[in-house]
């Protein structure tokens, strides 16, 4: 059984979206951020940058943190949406995920979403940023039917929950013919779907 200690934001549906596609047990522990409980002596031991999320596998009592590292943990153990001989393309747009895509629109959420009017010139810079980023994904998917080439795979289930955010993100998914295909294909998938309610409460995908 899988334990995934959390919070409901877009790297803590990477995992859940993940455990629901390979239909492993699970289990969510909340980890409430506004209550500052990433940063206990308990949880840091786990994730030494005090970061959600973190998974711990009571198979082999063994736990990981950071998102990119968890899912390719769960996609190697069920052998299932990281094949072998695609993984070079696969680490390519997953680590493009983790160190560029999910850090920047991170940003663009702190300055245009929850602190507008602070920073002109952080809010300026970001959505400049996330536009590319928007820009940047649809070449992608012209020639590609998802991200690593022509199959679902973690580098999809690692973006899709950022561009969820994209009611935040004041750019217009419509626009993005491509990018919109790809969002609208990916929220038709029943366990994208239940993996999305991180915390059951009835949260439903965005639509572009």
């Amino acid at each position: 059984m899988i334990e995934l200690l959390t919070a409901d934001t877009p790297n803590g549906k990477k995992i859940s979206i993940m455990l629901e596609e390979i239909k492993f047990d699970y289990k969510v522990t909340k980890i409430n951020l506004f209550k500052d409980e990433q940063f206990k002596t308990e949880f840091r031991k786990l994730s030494p940058f005090s970061k959600i999320p973190v998974i711990i596998d009571h198979d082999n009592n063994k736990s990981l943190f950071e998102s990119g590292a968890i899912l390719m943990y769960l996609g190697e153990k069920s052998g299932k949406f990281y094949d072998e001989k695609q993984k070079t393309i696969i680490n390519q747009w997953l680590m493009g995920q983790m160190a560029y895509v999910g850090p920047m629109l991170g940003q663009h959420h702190q300055f245009h979403h929850y602190n507008p009017g602070k920073s002109e010139f952080g809010e300026n810079r970001y959505l400049k940023i996330a536009t590319q980023i928007y820009k940047d994904l649809d070449e992608r998917l012209s020639v590609s039917n998802f991200l690593a080439g022509q199959d679902y795979t973690i580098a999809d289930i690692a973006t899709f929950p950022w561009i969820a955010r994209h009611d935040w993100h004041d750019i217009g998914l419509k626009k993005f013919t491509n990018l919109k295909r790809w969002y609208e294909e990916i929220s038709k998938r029943e366990a994208v779907q239940k993996g999305y309610d991180l915390l059951k409460k009835g949260e439903v995908i965005p639509r572009p």
